[in-house]
This record gives C-alpha cells, sequence and structure tokens, in this order.
C-alpha cells in the first residue's frame, strides 16, 4: 500500500496545476546549508537521506519555550514527556527506540553512557542557533546509535557585527526567564558569549499511587518546579590562508522536581565542550581534525515533605570523550570522497559501583558523493571496533533522480546499530555482560519538490530491528536480566508540506508509524509502546505590517504504555497562539497561549500535561548600524 500511494503522490505532484506556476528547485530551502547528513557540508537539495533544518528565526517565531516543545510533531518525531517542563523527555525517531537516536551538540556527541540517552529537557532552546534532524539510519557515518536517526544541535554563534541581544519573560505556573548574549567577527576572529536562566514552579507532574503500585509508585500531590542556568561560549579565529581554529563549551546545570518512590529531586549537569581546526589545502581538499568531552552529571535526592529534610540517594557522572580526524576530497566539481578517523571514549562514576565502567570505540569510514547529469549516487561504509563487543561493519546506498518542475526521487538503503549501554550490561543486580548490539535494516523511498513558493516530501520506509534489548524479570528479580530476544519491524510513512499564500506561511508536518513487535513472544503482534501511529502539526504565520500572528495545531493517536498493550494512553490535539509585536526595529514585544482549549493529556500513562498556559516577552536586538 504505502509504494502504491508514493505512485499517486508522484503522479499528482507532476500534474498539478501548482506545479505548473511554480519554477525549478532554485528556492531558498534548496540552498540551506546541512552538514549532518553527509558530514560534510551540502545543500538540502542535494541531500539524499530525509532531513529538516530549524534555524534561529523559526525557533524565535515558535516561542518555544524548551526543546521538546520545538520538536513534538514535526516529521518523524514523538516526545514521551514525565510530567512538564524539565521532566524527563524520550525522543523517537521513525518508531524505533529512544536510545536510538543519536545527538551531537556542535559534532560533539552527548547523552548518558548509563541510560543511553540525550538530556533533551535540559538543553536551554535560548542557547540553540539551528537544529539539523536526519530520517533514518545514519550508523555508517556515526556509528552507535544512530538507528532511527541523528539530531544535531549547533548552539548560538554570532558571525556578523558584533551586537549584543536579550530576552526578559514571564508566564504562567510563576515562570521566570531571561537571556542575554554579545558576539560578533572583528577582523580575522569571532566570538561570542550568551547565558540564560528559566525557573518555573511546574505542575503536579505525576497522578501515581503508591498503594496501587502505579505510575511514579506515590502519592505526591504537589508542584514539580524547575530551574536551569545555561552559559555558552564560542570562538574562533582564520590562524592563515584557509586554516581556521574554533573551540566551544556550554554548561547547563538544573534543577528538577519530580514525583517518585525513590527519589524526588535531582541536580543535573549537562557540558559540553570542543573544538576544532580546519585546514582547506586547495578548493579541492580539506582536512579537519576535531576532538571534545560530553559530561553529565545526575545527583539525586529524597525530600520528605513534611520536615523539608533532603536524604542524599546517589550521584552518578558519566563522560563522553570523542575525536576525530576527516579528509574531504572533491576528485571533480560533481565527484565528492570523505575518508575519516573516530575515537570515543565512554567512562561512568559515581556512588553506583560498575564491574566495567570505561570503554574505548575506534572506527573507520568512507563516504562517496557523486552527481551524473540528473542522478545523484551516494555510498558509504564504516567499521567499528569497541573493546567491550567487538567489530561492526554498517553501510548506506542512496540514488537520486531530478526530474521536471523541481520534481526528486530518492531511494537508500542502510544498516545501523545500537551497543549496549554500561546500565544494560553491569547496572548491580542484573548484569548482563553477554548482551550484543541491537542491528537494523531499513529501506526509504521519497519524492519531493521543490519551487520559490512552495515545497513538499513525502517518504515511505521500513526498518527490521534484530537484538533489541529488553529486561526480564524472573521471580523474585525485580531488577530484571537483560537479553537479546525481540525483533521489531517499523513501517510508516512521512508527509511535509511549506507554502506563501496569500501572505500566510502555512508549514505542515504529518507522521505514520507502525512499529510492531514480532519476538517470538506474546507480544508478537503488538505495538511497540509509547509510540503513537499518527502525530503531525500544522504552523500557520502571517505579517501584518510590525505584527506577526501565529497558530500551531499539534495531534496525536493514541499509543500504548506497555509491551502488552495493556494500558491505552489517548491520544490528543492542543492548540497554540501567538503574536509578535516589533514596535521599533530593536524592540519586539512577544505573548503566546499555550493548549488554549485546556485539554488534559498525556504522553506517558499517568503523567499529567500542563494545561491552559500563558506567556509575555521582551526581546531585544539593536541593529548595527
Amino acid at each position: 500500500m504505502p509504494f502504491r500511494t508514493l505512485t499517486v503522490a508522484i503522479v499528482a505532484a507532476l500534474a498539478s496545476p501548482l506545479a505548473d506556476a511554480a519554477t525549478a528547485a532554485d528556492a531558498r530551502d534548496l540552498d540551506t546549508v546541512i552538514v549532518t547528513a553527509d558530514r560534510a557540508p551540502g545543500t538540502l537539495g542535494d541531500t539524499i537521506a530525509p532531513a529538516q533544518v530549524i534555524d534561529r528565526a523559526e525557533i524565535e517565531r515558535t516561542q518555544a519555550r524548551d526543546l521538546p516543545e520545538l520538536l513534538r510533531g514535526r516529521a518523524g518525531i514523538q516526545i514521551a514527556n514525565q510530567g512538564g517542563p524539565g521532566k524527563l523527555s524520550s525522543v523517537f525517531m521513525r518508531g524505533s527506540e529512544s536510545d536510538h537516536v543519536l545527538v551531537l551538540v556542535d559534532g560533539v556527541r552527548i547523552g548518558s553512557a548509563t541510560a543511553g540517552q540525550a538530556a533533551f529537557q535540559d538543553i536551554p532552546v535560548d542557547q540553540i542557533e539551528r537544529i539539523e534532524i536526519v530520517r533514518g539510519p545514519r550508523s555508517s557515518l556515526y556509528g552507535s546509535e544512530a538507528i532511527g536517526g541523528v539530531i544535531q544541535i549547533f548552539t548560538r554563534r554570532h558571525t556578523g557585527a558584533v551586537a549584543p541581544h536579550a530576552r526578559v519573560g514571564i508566564g504562567s505556573h510563576d515562570l521566570r526567564e531571561a537571556s542575554a548574549g554579545i558576539g560578533g567577527r572583528a577582523g580575522r576572529g569571532w566570538f561570542g558569549v550568551d547565558a540564560a536562566f528559566q525557573r518555573t514552579d511546574g505542575i503536579d507532574a505525576c497522578r501515581g499511587s503508591g498503594a496501587l503500585f502505579q505510575g511514579c509508585f506515590t502519592d505526591e500531590p504537589d508542584r514539580d518546579g524547575y530551574r536551569n542556568r545555561s552559559f555558552n561560549l564560542r570562538a574562533g579565529a582564520e590562524l592563515a590562508e584557509g586554516l581556521t581554529l574554533e573551540g566551544h563549551a556550554l554548561h547547563a546545570d538544573a534543577f528538577n522536581e519530580y514525583d517518585g518512590s525513590y527519589g524526588n529531586e535531582a541536580e543535573n549537569v549537562q557540558q559540553v565542550a570542543g573544538g576544532k581546526l580546519t585546514y582547506a589545502a586547495s578548493e579541492v581538499a580539506r582536512l579537519t581534525a576535531q576532538a571534545g568531552r560530553a559530561y553529565d552529571k545526575s545527583m539525586t535526592y529524597q525530600r520528605d515533605a513534611d520536615t523539608g529534610t533532603r536524604r542524599d540517594i546517589g550521584r552518578l557522572d558519566t563522560r563522553r570523550d570523542t575525536a576525530s580526524v576527516q579528509a574531504d576530497f572533491d576528485i571533480f566539481p560533481t565527484q565528492g570522497v570523505s575518508l575519516g578517523f573516530d575515537w570515543h571514549s565512554d567512562k561512568v562514576d559515581g556512588q553506583t559501583a560498575y564491574l566495567v565502567d570505561q570503554r574505548d570505540n575506534f572506527a573507520t569510514f568512507a563516504q562517496y558523493r557523486g552527481r551524473f547529469g540528473a542522478h545523484r549516487v551516494q555510498a558509504g561504509v564504516r567499521h567499528d571496533d569497541n573493546e567491550q563487543f567487538g567489530g561492526r561493519t554498517t553501510g548506506n546506498l542512496g540514488w537520486g533522480l531530478n526530474l521536471a518542475r523541481g520534481v526528486r526521487l530518492n531511494a537508500s538503503l542502510g544498516t545501523g546499530f545500537k551497543a549496549p549501554t554500561f546500565n544494560d550490561l553491569y547496572y548491580p543486580g542484573s548484569e548482563s555482560p553477554g548482551l550484543k548490539p541491537e542491528r537494523s535494516k531499513s529501506a526509504n523511498l521519497g519524492v519531493s519538490q521543490f519551487a520559490d513558493t512552495w515545497n513538499w516530501s513525502f517518504d515511505v520506509f521500513e526498518s527490521r530491528i534484530d537484538d533489541l534489548i529488553v529486561f526480564v524479570y524472573p521471580p523474585p528479580d525485580f531488577l530484571g536480566i537483560g537479553m537479546n530476544i525481540d525483533d521489531a519491524r517499523i513501517r510508516g510513512a512521512e508527509l511535509t508540506f511549506a507554502t506563501t499564500l496569500a501572505g500566510f506561511d502555512l508549514s505542515t508536518e504529518l507522521s505514520h508509524v507502525d512499529p510492531r513487535d514480532r519476538s517470538d513472544s506474546a507480544n508478537n503482534g503488538n505495538l511497540l509502546a509509547r509510540r503513537a501511529r499518527n502525530s503531525g502539526r500544522v504552523d500557520i504565520d502571517r505579517a501584518f505590517g510590525a505584527v506577526r500572528l501565529g497558530t500551531t495545531l499539534r495531534a496525536s493517536s493514541s499509543r500504548y504504555d506497555d509491551a502488552a498493550n495493556a494500558v491505552r494512553v489517548a491520544g490528543y490535539g492542543t492548540l497554540d497562539l501567538r503574536a509578535a509585536w516589533a514596535f521599533h526595529q530593536d524592540w519586539t514585544l512577544e505573548a503566546r497561549a499555550t493548549n488554549v482549549l485546556d485539554r488534559d493529556y498525556e504522553t506517558v500513562a499517568w503523567y499529567y500535561q500542563p494545561g491552559r498556559e500563558y506567556g509575555l516577552a521582551l526581546r531585544w536586538a539593536p541593529v548595527v548600524r
């Protein structure tokens, strides 16, 4: 059925009157630079893999106050949040597991080496310049974790004239936030310094029950607040002709209150730092050396509501060090090759003693990109050698064809893998050192069209994931034992559409996914937990002189919260409204109302989501004359 639907879409696009009115593919979106898809600078117009870029202008236009809110409803992405701002937020891409998403910050791999996923809720949206999203496997370029896709976050950067900026805001649930920064280019160098603060008293995160042993397994009907403080520093310089050195550092520390039977407060620290040296030896050769460190620290406490005393529960630190050397060659104007070497090391420290607390991974990779008339070809291979599970080879193969009126056909195949985490392998009481990496095979077929005033894309895909890691709980073992017993088959489709019509900017992103358990168990044929089959969003904005109005509609169908499909979480739809008034060339007043219909809904069973909320902010960005 998906391929029949794809054929109809192609015919409709070629016959559409709108296609006749649109010019060839020289639209601005085609020229948007993206580096994550091929691990080398390119444009969306030349990218075979389904990809998307969210820039700073769009971040400010949506007025999203955290990263999960910004990503929610995007093509191929679903969010499962446990109780509002600052609470654990899992990101599922294309129906795969939440730890099957590779997350990079300025090229540095982040995420907990124990839990296996990044703390999306603690990455401040005010520190983000742009986000690149690549859907589908990219292990052939990045190694472990890139089964569902890759999300790369680029922090704020200032490349124009030196200028300051600031923002202050207030909102529902005693939201207080502020951010400020300064940066720009001076001579052969550039710099940027940014700081941000956000605090909210929050909502009651969980309606769980200690007596019934459900949800968060406790009864704590209180407001669960959140606070985030962050600092970002970037600097760089052109040391000589073709030789560039740059560095970056992001620090974010968060305090989070939540409902739980084992701990109800946490202090979390996220740090990412790195440097990159680039040498453009000629117009056809470039050499890049990069190194970085990501640090994830979590301290857990149990606070007694009656006495106000706080007891230390535990501390856990994980560190991920990375280094790479990559050479890019443009053999001919239409042919390019990238060759490289990667190293990364994961280390665990804290009050919990792991049998093994450090491991290294070495990898080599090669990527080819070519154009032959209207045809584009891409191929890549990578070999990872991990000291715990041995070697793993992954690859990708892609083909694209440019047709008339800016229509493009894309087809790709790719493999991926996910290495077991330290928790999977060595958590005390549930040690499972014999676990193997999870493996995937994926295929994607897509058609798209880019024009001056509109663009759209439609992709269908299928992924088969083998050796999924699950934990079984034989009595009286409550910690569980990890086993590679599950397989999954995921099929889906994604549609994106954007246009400007009568002054209105319209953007639509729709996703359908069918993630099925294919294990030899009682759950065979069930939907994978916490993934809705249908989701999406519609954004509409229009400027009326100095005033800009907008709305976002998000919707999701129902999902199941457990592998047995016994706990159903209802679907939902929310409506957001926003307005911005540029009353002076340097000043903008922003107002927003989220979930204006005050819908009660959950994305994780037993965990509340915020009802109707309001916000007001003042933004200052002086125009440099």
